[in-house]
């Protein structure tokens, strides 16, 4: 009997030492601690903003602020295609670049006003010398021959000029992709390469035929 009871007394000691032992090592491991996890995330959360580097920078704001009036004069060029064009090609033309464009300007509108910066308004997009000097914007001069043509001389003139205006935004575009920080700003930059350089293509072979 007395050496049952020795044994029972001596595995009951063990228990209670290896549970003590486990306590000590949950709670005073500095890995466990809530302080230190805390620690862990916010220096994880500090580290991921820093690579991502800054949401905007001054090249995205001047790419929205001059795509805006570029946009808007190649939808007042649109606008008279479709009373002033003879080829059915051209007019569907005209009508998908005012269909892609006018939504780009509402969001680079957008993206403008929440960057705290200036939208530039509707008659930004009339040719002055400051809106002359952005790649591809067309004279005064120009806007008014356009205006005043009609038939096959039209559908001539339009193409010409859409094609000069369309090089001058791929010119823009690609300037965004090499200095803007933007992600949403550089992938509009990157789908206004791919699909201008598209209508390009187009554009000159029906000045081909």
């Amino acid at each position: 009997m007395t050496s049952y009871r020795h044994t029972a007394r001596t595995a009951a000691t063990a228990a209670a030492v290896t549970a003590a032992a486990l306590t000590l090592a949950a709670c005073g491991g500095d890995n466990g601690s809530p302080s230190s996890s805390a620690s862990t995330s916010a220096s994880a959360s500090a580290s991921a903003s820093a690579a991502a580097g800054p949401a905007h920078n001054a090249a995205d704001v001047s790419f929205a602020m001059d795509m805006i009036p570029h946009h808007q004069q190649a939808v007042e060029m649109a606008d008279l295609a479709a009373t002033r064009a003879s080829s059915p090609e051209v007019r569907k033309l005209a009508a998908e670049i005012k269909k892609a464009q006018g939504p780009e300007i509402r969001t680079l509108s957008g993206w403008l006003t929440s960057w705290g910066a200036q939208v530039p308004t509707q008659g930004s997009a009339d040719h002055s010398a400051a809106g002359h000097s952005m790649p591809g914007m067309m004279a005064e001069g120009d806007m008014s021959t356009l205006e005043k043509a009609s038939g096959p001389a039209f559908d001539t003139a339009f193409l010409k000029l859409m094609v000069k205006h369309h090089e001058g935004a791929v010119e823009m575009a690609r300037t965004e992709k090499s200095a803007g920080a933007d992600r949403s700003a550089k992938d509009m930059a990157d789908a206004i390469i791919t699909s201008q350089s598209a209508e390009i293509t187009r554009m000159n072979n029906l000045l081909d035929t």
